[in-house]
């Protein structure tokens, strides 16, 4: 539930690895000579600051310890890309052998920079196979253009979360499974206070918490690119669908002056007074953190949690959500690559320290085996997360050599769309693509 996980789409992020891929060597397999059974001393850079967090991935390195008594592990919390990406750039003996990441957009980047070593010798002489263990979805997040260069550990899956008194106040019996019987709920949901509102049935702008462009997005079948690796934004006709059903929710729901203006008066994502805790929205698409944050924040109606509703002439995909997560990876200048590769080994795949660490800060498990772990101590509510997060339909959006800057490209049309700057949003799309397609081609 790390609100560093919201680094999806930063373009502080984007910036920061920018400057490693004109910097790296990308050898990653210099330094994997070392002898893992040999006594010596690692460092692991990760980004969570929260003091249960931190706790909880401390005892997972006591474990490891336990386990390579000859490996001992310093760790470093609350390291953000920025500064990880500057470790990697500079090497030395004072950089990270291990790190992590929450940016999962990013391993576009990672890999094709050489900003994280390629492990694929690792995990051939490891005799792994990363099909059986992890996920779909999470595979292909962790590599780019073929290359492997980090693993899961732990992942996001979004949902739909609801407020069940509201519901009922309203005369709703069952969440809503396609997007117009979300858009129906949302009118009904809503509450109008003269030029403002006492609640809203959902926050639909893009400016909204979690409601940005690809979380939508994951309702509808889509191909961000074509077979050609050009941007497929403007041919894909998914994408004006879910524009077009986003637009009308604005202007159905009151339009963009009047839902910001209300959503200027929200209170923190990450606090006690987030809009849906409160009761000024009824509907919330989040991820698996929302449910315990709610908790304990001691929210006063029932909290009802279901998948996100899907396009209408998709319903037998109902049941699918958005995908992210954390990722694991290797420093390509550490010289302990191998006792590094045991580290992150151990909390990627190793069932008890993955089960142990996604009960410890309400994160769904990373691999088929933790999933399906009688060991998980979860509430019953979260077992939708763990479906969504195991459902072939779920998805995320493809890496890319640049990162996330095609996921912001389009996220800042959606800004101007919502609001009426553009008028033809099929020429809109076009010069979005363009855009998009002339970024990598300048990366690349």
């Amino acid at each position: 539930m790390s609100k560093n996980r919201r680094l999806t789409v930063s373009a502080l992020a984007v910036a920061a690895i920018s400057v490693v891929a004109t910097a790296c060597t990308g050898q990653s397999g210099a330094g994997a000579s070392d002898d893992p059974n040999a006594r010596t001393s690692i460092t692991f850079w990760h980004g969570w600051s929260a003091p249960a967090e931190t706790k909880a991935i401390q005892d997972n390195i006591d474990r490891f310890e336990k386990a390579h008594p000859n490996i001992t592990v310093k760790v470093v919390g609350n390291i953000n890309d920025d500064k990880l990406n500057q470790a990697l750039r500079a090497g030395g003996s004072n950089g990270p052998d291990v790190v992590s990441s929450f940016t999962t957009s990013n391993v576009g980047k990672f890999c094709s920079s050489g900003a994280f070593a390629d492990l694929k010798p690792f995990i051939e002489k490891s005799g792994l196979d990363p099909e059986r263990i992890f996920p779909k979805v999470l595979l292909e997040y962790t590599r780019f253009e073929g290359k492997r260069c980090a693993l899961p550990l732990l992942s996001d899956a979004y949902g739909l979360y609801y407020n069940k008194d509201a519901f009922k106040r309203a005369g709703i019996t069952s969440p809503p499974k396609t997007m117009s019987e979300l858009a129906a709920d949302a009118r009904k949901l809503t509450k109008t206070k003269g030029d403002s509102y006492e609640q809203v049935g959902l926050m639909p702008t893009y400016h909204g918490y979690e409601t940005v462009v690809d979380h939508y997005m994951s309702s509808w079948d889509h191909t961000y690119f074509d077979k050609n690796g050009k941007s497929a934004v403007a041919k894909d006709p998914a994408f004006a669908e879910m524009f077009t059903y986003q637009k009308k929710l604005v202007d159905d729901l009151g339009g963009y002056g009047k839902l910001e203006r209300f959503r200027s008066t929200f209170g923190d994502e990450w606090g006690a007074k987030h809009p849906f805790h409160t009761g000024q929205v009824a509907m919330q698409l989040d991820g698996e953190w929302r449910l315990g944050m709610a908790e304990d924040a001691d929210v006063p109606f029932e909290i009802g949690v279901a998948p996100m509703p899907v396009a209408d002439d998709e319903r037998d995909s109902y049941g699918k959500g958005f995908l992210s997560g954390t990722i694991m990876g290797i420093a390509p200048q550490s010289t302990k690559q191998n006792a590094a590769w045991e580290l992150m080994k151990y909390m990627t795949t190793d069932t008890e320290a993955v089960v142990r660490f996604a009960n410890a800060i309400r994160n769904v498990p990373s691999t088929f085996a933790a999933l399906a772990s009688p060991g998980l101590k979860l509430d019953p509510r979260f077992r939708t997360f763990l479906d969504i997060a195991r459902h072939p339909g779920s998805s995320t959006p493809p890496a890319a050599v640049n990162g996330s800057a095609y996921q912001q490209t389009l996220q800042d049309f959606g800004f101007q769309y919502e609001k009426g700057a553009v008028k033809d949003l099929q020429a809109g799309l076009e010069k979005t693509a363009r855009q998009i397609d002339r970024d990598i081609e300048q990366a690349k």
